[in-house]
């Protein structure tokens, strides 16, 4: 069976509230990258707060980091013990030039088409 497609979540979403385990999707600018230890942070900027997301990047290495572009990753979610939770990469691509703010609109336009087609199909088994 195939994994699920990834929900998107904003950086600032990512707590230890997103399940262990949930496939997730996110995105932020590459602010470090520490080869020996096979994690990276990527950082995103939502009102006046700046929001870090941690991302275990065995399974995608070799990758040529670019410090300061912008990055989508997919994985699943991983809470480790001191530590906020952790995205462990399946795929982790450079998409530098992207449109965030559109990025941002077509996701939260995502998430009003499943809300509404759920509340369609709750209220067509009733």
């Amino acid at each position: 069976m195939l994994p699920s497609a990834g929900v998107y979540y904003f950086p600032w979403e990512i707590n230890s509230s997103v399940p262990e385990g949930e496939a997730l999707r996110t995105f932020g600018r590459l602010c470090h990258y520490d080869l020996a230890r096979s994690e990276a942070v990527l950082t995103a900027q939502h009102s006046s707060a700046q929001y870090r997301v941690c991302v275990d990047t065995k399974f995608v290495e070799p990758f040529q980091a670019q410090l300061g572009s912008c990055y989508l990753v997919l994985g699943e979610a991983e809470h480790r013990e001191g530590e906020g939770p952790v995205v462990k990469a399946r795929i982790l691509t450079c998409v530098e030039g992207m449109n965030v703010p559109l990025l941002e609109q077509a996701i939260q336009e995502q998430r009003k088409y499943f809300s509404e087609r759920q509340e369609r199909m709750g209220n067509s088994v009733s």
